[in-house]
């Protein structure tokens, strides 16, 4: 068994208010803020200047120029010019920044250290330049989970003015200890509508999981109805607006994501497996450039596989990234090229609490060498974990891991790890 300290990072946004009196005290900060914000950004950019730099450069200045102004926002904007740097510089190697030099518009006041702030009796007690004022802040059962189960309040504290409410950032930290056997592998292949996942055992395939997520579809409704309302009319106005908020694609995805993510982690929990999971930013970054059409790139953009990733690196997790280059074009067991799949679509009935509902399947099967009939999906599954098993770069299966004996789990997201059916793999004469 192998160890690794892994530490969890998880902020909770709050909504607070405060008296007059405190709001024109955060105001008259932010205004300050953002204008110190803005000269440290283009001269982090200018100089790629490290958080230290910009302390020597800036402090003293603004200790002098604003010597009201509590020290730790000074501080705190100084590490806030150094992400947004950061940031800036990213995107602009990427070539999508829209400017030449970062642009502050939207500003969040930062306290660097717990001296200036503390939580106390449902109240949030800041430090101002003009006295202590008092945010108070609605119950949030989060919050809650976060305060009495093992996490640490970080000694960071976010701000940001919305009118007359106060949106409060707190986070927390946790450490865990992540226990693996480096002989266990929970495979992920990340397709349009499903999530093929392959569980490996002492280097040995055990079972096969497929869970139908549905996110491709959901993102073509989305668009289509997106289109649909918006023809002829202008977004801007107030009864599209309203239209439009019900569709509410992003919390949908994200409910879905978070699902499989926990699927996902109860596996690899349960038998004590790395996360292999393919390189899915260079895969959809080739997607993109390889289509021409709109629509599909529309569908690969909005795909939110990506999203996936970054939230099994937030699970108390082992995850590893690799390439997951021709894992569905190649024979597990003998390496050899597929060149044939075959469309396949199936139906079957799920009973809910008020209807019956049929679910359809889109498989693209393909015959082994050795006779078997796989799903490509399952197949891509497969390779991404022997690529990981064998790093010598062979996708060929050792003889042990034959899968005559695994069946595919169809799965739902609503029903977890209780598989709605069986596909039994085929083997021809």
């Amino acid at each position: 068994m192998n160890k690794q300290l892994k530490t969890l990072k998880r902020t909770v946004v709050l909504e607070g208010w405060t008296n007059r009196y405190g709001r024109q005290a955060l105001r008259e900060i932010t205004e300050i803020y953002k204008s110190m914000l803005q000269e440290m950004v283009n001269y982090a950019v200018e100089h790629r200047a490290s958080q230290s730099t910009l302390h020597k450069v800036f402090y003293p200045k603004f200790r002098e120029k604003y010597p009201w102004l509590p020290t730790r926002i000074i501080k705190g904007c100084c590490r806030d010019a150094v992400r947004r740097a950061r940031s800036f510089r990213k995107l602009k190697k990427k070539g999508i920044a829209k400017t030449d030099k970062p642009v502050v518009r939207k500003v969040t006041v930062i306290y660097s250290d717990s001296q200036d702030w503390r939580l106390n009796n449902g109240v949030i007690e800041v430090r101002t330049h003009r006295e202590w004022i008092k945010i108070h802040y609605r119950d949030h059962k989060q919050l809650h989970r976060y305060l009495y189960n093992g996490w640490k309040l970080s000694s960071e504290l976010r701000l940001k003015l919305n009118g007359k409410k106060v949106i409060i950032y707190l986070t927390f930290t946790r450490n865990f200890e992540v226990v693996y056997n480096p002989s266990n592998i929970v495979a992920i292949d990340v397709n349009e509508n499903n999530v093929t996942v392959a569980v490996f055992k002492n280097k040995k395939l055990y079972e096969v999981y497929r869970i139908e997520t549905g996110l491709g579809r959901l993102v073509i409704f989305c668009a289509e109805r997106r289109k649909r309302i918006t023809r002829g009319k202008s977004t801007k106005t107030r009864s599209v607006k309203k239209v439009l908020k019900k569709l509410r694609e992003k919390k949908r995805k994200q409910g879905i994501i978070y699902k499989t993510a926990r699927i996902i982690e109860e596996l690899a929990i349960r038998n004590n497996a790395v996360v292999v999971i393919g390189n899915v930013y260079r895969g959809k970054r080739k997607l993109v450039e390889k289509t021409r059409k709109s629509t599909l790139r529309h569908r690969i953009h909005q795909w939110s596989v990506s999203s996936l990733v970054k939230v099994l690196d937030n699970k108390p997790l082992h995850v590893v990234e690799i390439s997951e280059a021709y894992t569905s074009t190649r024979d597990p067991f003998t390496g050899k090229r597929i060149n044939n799949f075959i469309s396949l679509m199936i139906r079957f009935a799920v009973r809910g609490k008020k209807r019956v509902r049929v679910i359809r399947i889109q498989l693209r099967l393909a015959k082994l060498n050795n006779g078997l009939i796989l799903d490509r999906d399952v197949i891509g599954a497969i390779n991404i974990g022997l690529k990981y098993l064998y790093l010598d770069g062979s996708l060929m299966a050792l003889g042990s891991t034959e899968s005559h004996a695994v069946r595919v789990k169809l799965m739902t997201l609503h029903q977890g790890l209780t598989p709605l059916t069986e596909l039994k793999v085929l083997k021809t004469n």
